[in-house]
């Protein structure tokens, strides 16, 4: 299936149009030919009617995670709104995708994986212009509620003294100067964190600060062999005198709080201004696809606010 030429028709805004945009700053801080080549293979088939061009059918997934957009509201605001169509690559009176046009997109994305493929894509070229010594890693997971409670595929799980949940869980490894999130690991909501924690750990992490979930064998052993160091908050040490000893164990735990703490940050930021706080939609596959598209859109304005404060 051929994609649709757009951006053709009326390439020239009104001055009026021109007005500067923090959307045109985020579309210059990388190369987007390798994440359209990425999407290339979504809408394969020979036969059929030109479908949207996959690149700014994504970029306008990140408009709707920025500004918390529904599809029938991404719709209605990419039709309306200058500074979206020109992010997303439509000229100034052609016409832009309908709500359904989301949805099968979606649809595209799930059936190739690629939501993994893109942050890994969007994330190695913010990284390479963000950080310039990885010092450590801090791990951590939250839980988003899934769309519906009939959701097979999501699971219950319940802490002490809070609400039980049905939902997922995204187990996130953060670079602990920039918290540019650079993994993650999708799970249902009831996976134990030291279990599916490691998988949340990039290679090379330096030290990894956790919570007391990650202490064990297992994340200990799979955090050595991507070359760190776990540090996780101790409850007890052990010396020959007492007020020295509690005192060590303060300092350890407070700065393993401390700079662990930074990651509720990313998590408050996706649910509180990025709509996170429940699945848009079913099933484990299109939950890996909001909350992977939910970092990207993060990385980037956390990126741009770097670079601004840098210069």
């Amino acid at each position: 299936m051929a994609h649709r030429s757009i951006g053709q028709d009326c390439l020239a805004f009104s001055g009026q149009d021109q007005k500067s945009s923090s959307l045109d700053d985020i579309s210059a801080l990388i190369d987007w030919q390798p994440i359209a080549a990425l999407l290339g293979s979504l809408y394969a088939a020979p036969k059929g009617e030109a479908a949207w061009p996959p690149l700014a059918m994504f970029r306008a997934m990140l408009l709707a995670v920025w500004y918390d957009l529904s599809d029938v509201k991404l719709a209605e605001a990419l039709d309306d709104r200058t500074s979206f169509r020109r992010f997303c690559g439509f000229s100034a009176h052609e016409p832009t995708p309908e709500r359904t046009a989301f949805v099968r997109f979606r649809r595209e994305l799930a059936s190739h994986s690629l939501d993994q493929a893109l942050f890994e894509a969007v994330t190695g070229q913010l990284k390479s212009r963000a950080i310039r010594i990885k010092t450590g890693t801090i791990v951590d997971a939250t839980i988003i509620a899934s769309q519906t409670e009939r959701d097979d595929e999501a699971r219950w799980v319940k802490h002490k003294g809070r609400k039980a949940v049905h939902g997922f869980k995204a187990h996130v490894g953060a670079d602990a100067t920039t918290a540019l999130v650079e993994q993650i690991a999708i799970t249902p909501a009831n996976i134990n964190d030291g279990r599916a924690g490691p998988d949340a750990i990039p290679n090379d992490p330096g030290e990894v600060f956790a919570d007391s979930a990650y202490r064990g064998n297992h994340s200990r052993d799979a955090v050595r062999s991507k070359g760190g160091t776990l540090r996780v908050a101790a409850t007890s040490m052990w010396g020959r005198d007492e007020q020295e000893t509690l005192a060590q164990l303060k300092a350890w735990n407070d700065d393993v709080h401390r700079t662990r703490g930074r990651i509720e940050k990313i998590f408050g930021t996706w649910k509180r201004s990025y709509g996170l706080r429940r699945m848009r939609w079913r099933g484990l596959a299109k939950a890996a696809i909001q909350i992977h598209v939910t970092a990207i859109a993060y990385n980037l304005r956390r990126t741009l606010n770097i670079l601004a404060v840098a210069a």
